[in-house]
């Protein structure tokens, strides 16, 4: 058997383990499958030590992928399944990984990025389905003929994420946690301490229905899982599905983020009021800030079920704090959880008391820290000594040692619960022969939080009319800009660095926005965009929003 599968396949083979909508698997059924993706996989000359890249979506292949790697020393990459062929290629440039695997949807974006990688993918590119196609193989093919008695040799594989950053590239985030080659010992060990300090649950049924490929979304799905908790899984996040699901499955627990409170809480009255929920022990939130409001309604729609916490791909899981806590604290996104201590420390390097305001470190013990791969200079950044590190963030701890986050030293954009790095979308925009420079910022947004915005000195007087599909060949949907403003100047300093800082939002969504004390004006709707012009004032160019899930 699959080692970590083993306690349910025994005690409840019979029970569901794992429905993504298409197929449902018991933990007997569950145990075969992955021992055959264990199989295949080594017939493919695949191992301890090589790689494999997960272009997929969220289905039941993906959890049997990320259990076969869990148990035979692979590690796994996954890969956000909405990038474009561009993005794709650079990860695959820089893992280099022995294995691809896309899904459908995702085939010939894969199957372009392959070509320009040839060593990525040698030993195995497939796709699941059923059906070959561009070039790759049919993954079901291989794992019909597999055999799926149990694997000898197991031993447990590892994860390399990739998290954007600021330099405009996406970095991997290799953790020390968990890593090639460990005792699969190790894991329950870990699942024993996360079951005692955050109440990883291991009964009952989990569904997810945000994309898996984000670290939030994908832990607090495999672990559980692990654990003995059942998972359900969805393609993608839809308000009024969502409910009946939760009812239908007698769901237990879920992840969520602030834009799915939104959307949850415009629908009808009375789809609302038709939803029990009352299976429901546990809602994890994170990912973005969370407007008080909006958690103050879902809290007294469906209870005090929810529990926050302030993570990061690198760091993992830092604090939590339940609702009754919450509501008495609303500011705060929780205290520290297991092994992990919070420091604040000043521009000095020295740490702060309570109440001092500065960059946000968390310190764990020796051995669970992490670096970038092929970055050590960003890994050397994000450290203030070993296993010491910072996400970006700045706060305060108050007198009872909750953290208070009051935003971020860098210029990530947070929105829906994903983040976005100016640098990357601005390299998309000066690659336009006709944009001259680009500044990109944040919006305030209502549903997302933060939506991308951007400020362009242009050749000519008009902004371009291929701007659009220009970024989309270059740019996942989720990192456009919805509104672009024409200037005529770029506040940059006499080295040629831009001043972002210049740039000021203020006012609800949309803002009023300025540069260097300019008002730029209002948005202009979207529409024939000939007659846009620069001018005194501003254009704007509100692109079609595109969904993160």
């Amino acid at each position: 058997m699959a080692a970590l599968l083993e306690p349910m396949a025994l005690a409840r083979p019979g029970e569901p383990a794992l429905d993504d909508g298409q197929e449902s698997l018991t933990w007997a059924e569950l145990d075969r499958a992955v021992n055959g993706w264990i199989t295949a996989l080594r017939e493919r000359g695949l191992g301890f030590g090589d790689r494999l890249a997960l272009v997929t979506g969220n289905s039941r292949y993906t959890f049997q992928a990320l259990l076969a790697c869990l148990h035979s020393g692979i590690t796994l990459v996954p890969v956000n399944w909405h990038l474009t062929t561009d993005e794709i290629a650079y990860l695959l440039g820089d893992c280099v990984p022995a294995a691809v695997v896309a899904d459908p949807g995702t085939a010939a974006t894969v199957s372009a990025a392959l070509a320009r990688h040839p060593v990525a993918g040698a030993r195995l590119s497939a796709v699941t389905g059923g059906i070959a196609q561009y070039g790759l193989e049919a993954l079901d093919d291989l794992l019909r003929t597999a055999d799926e008695t149990e694997p000898d040799g197991q031993v447990c594989g590892s994860m390399l994420l990739y998290t954007s950053g600021t330099s405009g590239h996406p970095k991997g985030v290799v953790s020390t946690l968990l890593h090639a080659g460990a005792p699969l010992g190790k894991v329950n060990s870990l699942l024993g301490r996360l079951s005692d300090s955050v109440g990883l649950p291991r009964t009952g049924r989990n569904l997810l229905t945000g994309p898996w490929y984000h670290s939030g979304q994908l832990f607090l799905s495999l672990f559980p899982m692990l654990g003995g908790c059942g998972l359900v899984v969805r393609p993608r996040f839809d308000p009024a599905d969502l409910l009946s699901v939760i009812d239908r499955y007698r769901i237990t627990t879920t992840h969520l983020v602030p834009t799915h409170f939104a959307r949850l809480l415009r629908l009808p009255h009375g789809q609302r009021a038709a939803f029990s929920g009352d299976s429901l022990d546990l809602v994890w939130h994170g990912g973005s800030p969370c407007a008080p409001k909006l958690k103050r309604d879902m809290i007294d729609w469906w209870g005090p079920v929810f529990t926050e916490y302030y993570a990061s791909t690198e760091g993992g899981m830092v604090t939590t704090i339940d609702s009754e806590t919450w509501l008495r604290k609303p500011a705060s996104v929780g205290r520290t959880v297991g092994s992990a201590q919070v420091l604040i420390v000043g521009e000095d390097g020295a740490e702060l008391p309570p109440g001092g305001h500065g960059k946000v470190y968390v310190r764990r013990r020796p051995g669970r820290g992490f670096r970038y791969h092929n970055a050590p200079e960003k890994t050397a950044e994000a450290h203030l000594r070993p296993d010491t590190y910072t996400f970006g963030d700045s706060g305060y701890l108050d007198e009872d040692g909750y953290l208070v986050l009051t935003g971020r030293d860098d210029d990530t954009i947070i929105s829906g619960g994903v983040n976005i790095y100016p640098a990357e979308v601005e390299a998309a925009l000066l690659s336009h022969p006709e944009v001259h420079d680009a500044a990109v910022f944040a919006l305030p947004d209502d549903e997302y939080g933060q939506r991308v915005a951007a400020a362009l000195q242009v050749h000519g007087s008009r902004l371009p009319l291929d701007l659009e599909a220009h970024c989309r060949e270059r740019l996942a949907g989720f990192k456009l800009p919805r509104s672009v403003w024409a200037v005529p100047t770029m506040p940059r300093d006499p080295n040629g660095k831009l001043r972002r800082t210049l740039f000021q939002v203020s006012g609800p969504a949309p803002g009023e926005v300025s540069v260097a004390g300019v008002a730029l004006g209002e948005p202009t709707p979207l529409g024939d965009r000939t007659g846009q012009t620069v001018h005194n004032g501003a254009t704007s160019w509100p692109l079609a929003a595109d969904e993160h899930d």
